[in-house]
């Protein structure tokens, strides 16, 4: 399967344990072996990974959670994690540029969508534009998650839409029993001239330390494309204005006529991405802490806005736009296991981080934007009470952002965060219930203003589910989220270069609350695994940014506004086993679907909102080859903002084909890949550089991944 539908961890640190042999340990919680397409032998220390959650009997309530990890991580791996993501269901992605894409849950996504690394935040500014790339390189994951249903809200306010957890192995959670485990993975392409390695090493230091270190590289050239990198609609806006000015200005024309007619190559596209981490951990017997330190270093363009305008007041061309990222990262997680008292374990997660992100226009340094933060969880796993478990916890983060340069358009400000949450289950046989609280103060401070905006959210969840059919199971999620404005959204004021957009903020601007309902189906309908999920939001007080239709310092402008808004959706997947041969080769096929509709307060459309979308696939495999067919469709979305264009629809077909030529305990996989195979244009509606930032066109990969 493409996807795993694993029961996943919803507290602090999603941890994933090694177990010997095919079953969890015994340490009085119950652990669930997560499926994939590779097998056991395939997994990082030749064990089968396995998924617990702290102080929770059950997970099967945590409804719509999906791991990718094994072949399908290298099959999707890109540079970034929304891309790595963008097939499953209810996943789109911003596709803001080659080197940058965040992921969008239901609809939602920036401030909304929580990203985490190991259960704690990214800690960039990813969130806060859409030209911020995050700052984690795919290429060092072990799997990626993403996590959806009442547990989810544990994760903060901007988990509304839901979060996305990376996991890595910077701090190692087992011990190896070779003198060095080494995992690799590298690969190239056609359409971007792609050269990537990433790789790791995990070394016994004695019998319970363990020394970690690991290491990636990343460079594409600007990509090909299928047609013109600009969209019909302002094609033509950019010819007609070519014909208006031929007389008085050819020159004028001979350059908008120029813009117009770029084809086959999407310019100031190229990416180049380099990572390095240590990590060191000791696993006692009840016990276990580890630290880690890592270096996150990208460069990356930002398509060029082209502007029709003729009058002068357009925007003015400063060149193209490439953006600087660099951040350094220090985490820490321990658990100590209590052996008297209403708690069984007492777990920590910490984290620092210094990050920067650099504008650089035509060549000259711009605005820069630095943050530093510090975040860190403790986390009490209750001891388990017949039918009840649960765990309560408290949540810390300071956030300390500016904006320098003549440009900066956000002023400087600290923002505070403290949190206590809970999450309580109790499982009654084929009847679950589960409920989480979280409480959560929120200062930021402006000191250029003499300003501190204070807030105090509470968010809320509760659901229940049942099992009418052995594996088979039908439930129902409520939640109430609320998150505060971001400091961007109260207090921007300036011409933005990346997005090439004038923003401003509102300091009137309130506390942004969604109430949520989900009705879901998940398990095992004969052969079939299904997985379905219709969902309705309400927001009171939606932020959303809207064009005001002027023009300041050569840039159109935007203001932040808000309204209510509801949105409703569907998602699902079915993987259906065909037939298998006596000598082990299997046939399945894999359905996916995701469909929002997305409505503000006075009838307009939400802001880039994907469209309907459906995925095909057939598969064959045995022990040692995986051959995979897959066509995606996107439907047009002509259900737009005012200022936005509408998005043709168009159809990927993809191929893959791996082979595995060792298995056991030195393992190696080889991937040859054809992506959108017939060349096609596609342009995602829920970018905001569609109109002229086409997606790849036909690209062939081969890649090659060890565990040795």
């Amino acid at each position: 399967m493409l996807s795993k539908y694993a029961l996943l961890c919803a507290g602090a640190l999603l941890p994933l344990v090694p177990a010997h042999a095919e079953t969890a340990q015994d340490n009085g919680e119950t652990q669930a072996t997560s499926t994939s397409t590779a097998d056991s032998s395939d997994d990082d220390f030749h064990k089968t990974i396995v998924v617990t959650a702290p102080g929770l009997s059950q997970l099967n309530l945590l409804a719509g959670t999906s791991v990718v990890s094994g072949i399908e991580l290298q099959r999707n791996l890109d540079g970034q994690v929304g891309d790595v993501l963008a097939k499953l269901p209810g996943v789109s992605t911003s596709s803001f540029a080659p080197g940058v894409s965040r992921p969008i849950l239901r609809g939602l996504q920036g401030d909304r969508v929580r990203i985490m690394v190991d259960g704690i935040g990214v800690s960039d500014a990813s969130g806060v534009s859409a030209d911020h790339a995050v700052s984690i390189d795919p290429l060092t994951a072990q799997s990626i998650e993403v996590l959806r249903g009442p547990a989810v809200l544990l994760y903060g306010s901007s988990a509304i839409g839901g979060a996305v957890n990376i996991i890595d192995k910077r701090i190692p959670r087992a011990v190896p029993e070779e003198p060095v485990h080494i995992d690799a993975i590298g690969g190239v392409d056609t359409a971007t001239n792609l050269r990537q390695v990433g790789g790791s090493a995990d070394m016994p230091l004695g019998k319970q330390f363990v020394l970690h270190v690991d290491g990636s590289y990343r460079k594409t050239d600007d990509i090909d494309i299928p047609g013109y990198v600009i969209a019909p609609g302002l094609r033509k806006q950019l010819l007609d204005a070519a014909n208006t000015v031929e007389g008085s200005d050819p020159d004028k024309a001979s350059e908008l006529r120029e813009t117009a007619n770029e084809r086959g190559t999407l310019p100031n596209s190229n990416t180049r991405t380099y990572t390095a981490g240590t990590g060191v951990a000791w696993i006692g017997d009840s016990a276990t802490l580890g630290a880690s330190f890592g270096y996150y270093n990208t460069q990356y363009g930002t398509p060029e806005r082209p502007s029709a305008d003729i009058s002068g007041e357009g925007e003015e061309d400063e060149g193209p736009v490439q953006i600087h990222m660099r951040q350094y990262r220090g985490d820490l997680r321990g658990s100590v296991d209590l052996a008297s008292g209403p708690f069984s374990q007492v777990r920590t997660r910490w984290g620092y981080s210094d990050y920067s992100h650099t504008e650089i226009a035509g060549g000259e340094r711009g605005t820069t934007f630095n943050v530093k933060n510090l975040e860190g969880r403790l986390e009490l796993v209750q001891k388990q009470q017949g039918d009840w478990s649960g765990s309560i916890g408290g949540q810390f983060v300071n956030n300390k952002f500016e904006a320098i340069g003549d440009e900066a358009f956000v002023p400087p400000s600290t923002t505070d965060e403290y949190s206590l949450f809970t999450l309580q289950e109790i499982n009654k046989g084929p009847l679950q219930f589960q409920g989480g609280a979280r409480y959560e103060h929120v200062n930021i401070d402006v000191p250029t203003y003499d300003t501190t905006k204070k807030y105090d959210n509470i968010s809320a969840s509760i659901g229940t589910s049942y099992e009418v059919a052995d594996g088979l199971r039908i439930g129902v999620n409520g939640s109430r989220a609320s998150r505060a404005p971001n400091s961007e959204e109260l207090f921007a004021d300036g011409a933005h270069e990346a997005t090439q957009q004038y923003e401003i903020g509102s300091t009137d601007l309130t506390k942004e609350t969604a109430w949520g309902l989900e009705g879901y189906v998940r398990g095992d309908v004969g052969p079939a695994t299904v997985n379905f999920s219709i969902y309705k939001n309400w927001f009171d007080n939606y932020i959303y940014l809207q064009a005001a239709g002027t023009i300041e310092d050569g840039l159109p402008v935007y203001n932040y506004l808000q309204q209510d808004a509801h949105y409703f959706g569907l998602e699902g997947e079915v993987n259906l086993p065909l037939y298998k041969t006596e000598g082990g080769l299997e046939f399945l096929t894999d359905l996916r679907g995701s469909y929002v509709r997305a409505t503000l307060d006075d009838g307009g459309a939400v802001p880039f909102i994907p469209p309907l979308s459906l995925l095909g696939a057939l598969e064959a495999k045995n022990d040692r080859w995986d051959a995979r067919a897959e066509v995606q469709w996107f439907d047009k979305q002509d259900r737009v903002a005012s200022y936005e264009t509408s998005t043709d629809g168009f159809t990927f077909v993809n191929l893959s084909l791996a082979w595995k030529p060792l298995r056991g305990n030195q393992n190696v996989t080889l991937m040859l890949q054809g992506d959108n195979i017939f060349d096609v244009e596609g342009r995602r509606a829920a970018s905001a550089t569609k109109d002229y930032a086409p997606l790849v066109g036909r690209n062939v990969k081969l890649s090659v991944r060890m565990s040795i």
